[in-house]
């Protein structure tokens, strides 16, 4: 049987063992912060795999590891999950990990523990087929994706030195290749006023109505931000507001406006900042506008601060890592891929995007258009195959295919 075919075949196999495996990942919450009962199950199940190597690192991220190459390539999949949400909104228990009608259903399904699984069960196929000769591979399950994603890896690559030639995101592609996405950022503005009682709001100068006018700009803005023809439009919305005052019954002092960024190639930290900065200068408003910065703990008590700009990336279309994924892929499935991009964000923000010399690449199993939805689903076919093509990759990378 020709390697591809075997690739497939052995893939669809143990699908029944990596959808077991899914379900146990599922039932075993991991939010935020609070990975540390996953990170066992992993292990757990690494162990049962005969990984080579399995550490934890002092964030609390757990690496698996197979082969001794000289090269170092990743497959990265994040562990935590966003909350369930409204419970009315489910049909079903949240953390169920059941299968019915050939999907397998709860949260963190699509994003992204199917890619977890599957890219670990790839593991085992790449060991069993003996496909790699060249590359240390790293499977590496890392936390607080959810709320600050890419801070596992700036801390795998700044702290550890972790430095592959290759991750391959598994967040949920349908099972695509993607080859890049927008950037994005988290920033405040913050204006002053002078309270005064409510009675006479003449007397002082409300904060509210300073901010209302710098957000009448910041909706304009959005109309005027660049496009690129592959990844899309720069976006900027509003997201939170805050203000206070001494009491009901007087005028606000101050206020403060949270806006979402996303960038769009050739967008940077310093245009969107300026961007803003020139937002308040046409509402004419003295306005303090802040890049925030990420100071949570993990649960291994771990600080790691960073700020909050998630550069874009995107793989040039000529890399000879995109051809050999496609050539993969043609030769596991028998068709032609999809190339694309992902809306969402990942972990490729601070490898790639801030590390330009690792190249990064996504595929995963799971639709995008699940993440953080109730009744969160994925197609348990879409398992098998997500780890036939990592294998399938990995061969082609060491020129076995």
């Amino acid at each position: 049987m020709e390697l591809q075919k075997q690739i497939y075949a052995k893939a669809k196999e143990i699908e029944p063992q990596i959808a077991d495996f899914l379900s146990r990942l599922v039932q075993t919450p991991s939010f935020s912060m609070k990975e540390a009962d996953v990170v066992k199950v992993i292990h757990a199940e690494m162990d049962k795999l005969g990984f080579d190597n399995i550490r934890v690192d002092a964030l609390g991220s757990i690496i698996g590891t197979i082969g001794s190459g000289k090269r170092i390539i990743a497959f990265d999949a994040h562990i935590d999950t966003v909350y369930p949400g409204n419970r009315n909104n489910w049909d079903f228990e949240p953390f169920s990990g059941h299968i019915a009608d050939g999907y397998l259903w709860g949260r963190g399904t699509s994003d992204q523990k199917g890619g977890l699984a599957s890219m670990i069960y790839a593991a085992k196929l790449i060991k069993e087929l003996d496909l790699n000769n060249d590359f240390t591979i790293l499977f590496t399950g890392t936390v607080m994706e959810e709320d600050c994603d890419g801070i596992a890896w700036e801390h795998m690559i700044v702290e550890d030195n972790i430095r592959p030639e290759l991750v391959v995101s598994t967040e949920p592609t349908s099972l695509n290749i993607y080859r890049g996405h927008r950037g994005r950022m988290e920033i405040t503005a913050e204006v002053k006023g002078v309270s005064c009682h409510g009675s006479a709001p003449e007397r002082g100068d409300n904060a509210i109505y300073k901010m209302a006018r710098i957000a009448l700009e910041i909706e304009k803005l959005n109309d005027r931000l660049q496009n690129d023809e592959f990844l899309g439009k720069g976006t900027i919305t509003t997201s939170l507001f805050k203000s206070d005052s001494p009491s009901q019954c007087a005028v606000a002092d101050y206020a403060m406006l949270q806006v979402d960024r996303r960038l769009t190639k050739g967008e940077t930290m310093e245009l969107a900042v300026q961007q803003l900065e020139d937002c308040a200068k046409r509402a004419n408003i003295d306005a303090d506008i802040k890049v925030l910065r990420y100071e949570e703990k993990a649960y291994t008590g771990k600080i790691y601060p960073v700020q909050k700009y998630y550069p874009t990336w995107v793989l040039d279309k000529e890399s000879p890592y995109l051809i050999t994924a496609e050539d993969a892929f043609i030769k596991v499935f028998d068709k032609k891929p999809i190339i694309d991009k992902w809306t969402f964000s990942t972990n490729c923000v601070f490898i790639m995007g801030k590390h330009p010399e690792i190249k990064c690449m996504g595929f995963g199993p799971g639709d995008e258009d699940q993440a953080h939805a109730p009744n969160e689903r994925i197609k348990v076919s879409d398992l098998g195959d997500a780890a036939a093509f990592y294998a399938g990759l990995v061969a082609g990378l060491n020129g076995k295919l």
